[in-house]
């Protein structure tokens, strides 16, 4: 179908019809009008000319569970929406979570969920697709389903209604969302997404019969897991199994890998908001995939392997992007940028291209033993923008179960190279409640960044480290998904232990997330199907937006967890075993479940590895399995402790003698 850019709210429309004239009456009672109008730079107007039940072309609808702020800039979601739009059997447009104001005046109303781009309701669309993210968004994807006027339960559902598809890290272990969805994509959504178009479009084409009908076809599509294909066994509080009733679902669905991230330089039209939002800039994806091997990493577990974008496409993106976009400020995005391979001369050339203008960079997630003097001194020449590195542990036997290997001299080196180019503020971010974590680990934080703050004084007057803490949630598909977390309790007092030591420094200051919140995720993250019911009733009893925090309620989680016979115990503190059946189980990221389980032991027994890129295969399965090999543009490994490069990790926690002692009355 052709589109073009949006111009104005309430463009033509198709079959339904825009709900403009319903939704501006209620925009001067809510608190960001701006949030629901669309016409954004980059934002596209389909032509719904033809449409109807039995048209070819598929209509979706791709949904972020959570605020427009929050929601816009997510690359995954725009990429796809572009994409699918580029085709001719194919439209799209976009919507979010409204905040607790407009639900309230849409639900009085009888006003559905709309998109953004032609305030076209939802019923209008053929799928409606959720990127999910976040597991405490599962209430608002709920949330939204019912707003949409669709059933929350899939079983429930017609062959007029809209198909319910999520994507996303989370959906790695959909189990507890299971009832409400109709279809699961694992992985890369690029090349999928398009397969799936065509068999939603044949279905539509042959009159929309039995809904069932598309299902089955899907179970066929690599990459998409259709839950209503599969049974749970269970043999007291055990899960025995997952397994299909349907002879077109297979035993164990695959994720989706592409192989080339040069082949898809998306966004190419990147959405510019007309208010403000999060991460209010270019995005530029440099490669994906990161073979570190941080065990309490989901992201970088279940996207190996490292695909790379060529230098130069990534130059030429920047380029196009800025001049289309207007922005002064671009991130080179991947789970660990500062490995980009050649990143220092890509900064600089992004930074000294005189068609781009005066352009700050920014590199999320540094790696700080991969960022040195050289990539601080380009960095410098434009705008400084925040740092932030992740030592994520406090002490390098820490740092050695986790497998990050950051040596001592690692960060400090970091953290004076950007103090001599003229940074003075930095932010250090950590993890508690990890395995094995003692209170001297936790106090190896406070040390860490009172040596930082130190380090500063060479260079400025009033240096300053902000300290954020996050209570550790073991995740499906990692090493570390055997593990029991941390309590509440124990929680709150290794953060109480930390604030107070940190209060003594007036160069630190210190932020952490909820450990209640930090509860509530966990009981989302590895639970199985008979979690739906509790879900389902943390949302009908007004438990939205849980992942802010004057919304969140833990109280709603214990009652309903409680109401349904559930324990919190069972699902989040306790340890697993090797022989236990994982509600994931029936799902593959890549990763060989022996590989994972050899490398939580060895996390117990304090042995690091070194990123794979460079060293022998360690067969976790991500290459093997799929018959891709990591997409790298040097064979030369970039410096830094895990990569590899021989650097003595034996003294890793060796910390340089002009830097500060221990706090008086920890021990040595």
């Amino acid at each position: 179908m052709s589109v073009h850019q949006a111009d104005a709210p309430g463009a033509p429309s198709g079959p339904g019809g825009s709900v403009w004239d319903r939704l501006e009456p209620l925009l001067h009672r809510v608190q960001k009008p701006a949030r629901y109008i669309g016409c954004e730079d980059g934002s596209v107007n389909p032509d719904w000319s033809g449409m109807g039940p039995t048209s070819p072309v598929v209509a979706w609808l791709m949904t972020y569970p959570d605020t427009y702020e929050i929601g816009l800039p997510n690359q995954g979601l725009q990429i796809l929406y572009e994409i699918l739009n580029e085709r001719a059997d194919a439209v799209a447009e976009r919507a979010y979570a409204p905040w607790v104001d407009l639900e309230a005046e849409m639900r009085a109303s009888g006003l559905p969920l709309f998109s953004v781009d032609t305030h076209r309701p939802a019923t209008d669309f053929d799928v409606v697709a959720f990127n999910l993210s976040a597991e405490l968004n599962y209430t608002n994807l709920l949330n939204c389903i019912d707003l949409a006027g669709v059933p929350v339960r899939a079983a429930e559902r017609r062959a007029h209604h809209p198909l319910v598809a999520v994507g996303g890290h989370c959906t790695y272990n959909p189990e507890p969302i299971a009832d409400f969805v109709d279809l699961v994509v694992l992985g890369d959504g690029e090349e999928v997404v398009t397969e799936i178009n065509r068999v939603v479009s044949a279905w539509k084409s042959s009159g929309r019969g039995d809904r069932e009908d598309v299902l089955r076809a899907l179970c066929a599509v690599p990459g998409v897991y259709v839950p209503a294909a599969y049974e749970a066994r269970y043999d007291g509080p055990a899960l025995v199994g997952v397994e299909p009733i349907w002879p077109e679902a297979p035993e164990v669905v695959e994720k989706r890998t592409i192989a080339d991230l040069a082949e898809w330089p998306y966004p190419k039209q990147q959405l510019v908001p007309l208010t403000e939002v999060v991460h209010d800039r270019l995005n530029v994806e440099v490669f994906r995939g990161c073979t570190r091997g941080c065990r309490f990493c989901q992201a970088g577990m279940i996207t190996r392997p490292v695909r790379e974008r060529p230098a130069e496409q990534v130059r030429s993106m920047v380029a196009d992007g800025l001049r289309r976009t207007g922005y002064d400020e671009v991130a080179l995005t991947s789970l660990s940028t500062a490995d980009f391979s050649g990143i220092a001369d890509v900064v600089g050339g992004v930074i000294d291209d005189d068609a781009c203008g005066r352009v700050s960079v920014s590199l999320p997630s540094l790696r700080v033993d991969a960022f040195g003097v050289e990539i601080a001194s380009q960095l410098q020449k434009g705008r400084r923008t925040g740092l932030t590195f992740a030592p994520e542990a406090g002490t390098w036997r820490m740092r050695q179960v986790i497998n990050k290997l950051i040596r001592e001299q690692d960060l400090y080196d970091a953290v004076e190279s950007a103090y001599s180019q003229g940074w003075r503020r930095m932010k250090l971010y950590f993890l508690t409640g990890l395995p094995t974590e003692t209170d001297e680990d936790t106090l190896g934080i406070a040390e860490m960044a009172a040596n930082c703050v130190e380090i500063g004084k060479r260079y400025h007057k009033g240096p300053s480290v902000t300290v954020s803490v996050g209570g550790f949630v073991p995740k499906p598909h990692t090493p570390f998904q055997w593990f029991g977390q941390n309590t509440v309790v124990e929680l709150q007092r290794k953060i109480h232990l930390l604030r107070d030591t940190v209060r003594r420094n007036h160069g630190v200051q210190m932020k952490w997330h909820d450990p209640r919140a930090t509860l509530a995720e966990g009981i989302a993250s590895r639970g199985d199907r008979r979690l739906g019911p509790v879900i389902e009733e943390v949302w009908r009893r007004g438990g939205t937006f849980q992942e802010w925090s004057e919304c969140f309620r833990l109280d709603l989680w214990e009652e309903a967890m409680a109401t349904h016979g559930l324990s919190v115990e069972w699902y989040t503190y306790r340890h697993r075993t090797e022989d236990e059946v994982l509600p994931w189980d029936h799902l593959s990221a890549g990763l060989h479940k022996d590989f994972l389980w050899q490398d939580w032991q060895d996390s117990l027994a304090e042995v690091g590895l070194p990123d794979c890129r460079w060293t022998p295969c360690y067969d976790c399965g991500a290459c093997t399995g799929y018959g891709i090999e990591h997409v790298v543009a040097s064979a030369t490994p970039p410096a830094g402790g895990s990569q590899g490069t021989g650097q003595d990790l034996s003294i890793g926690g060796a910390v340089p003698v002009s830097l500060t002692p221990r706090p008086v009355g920890t021990s040595s």
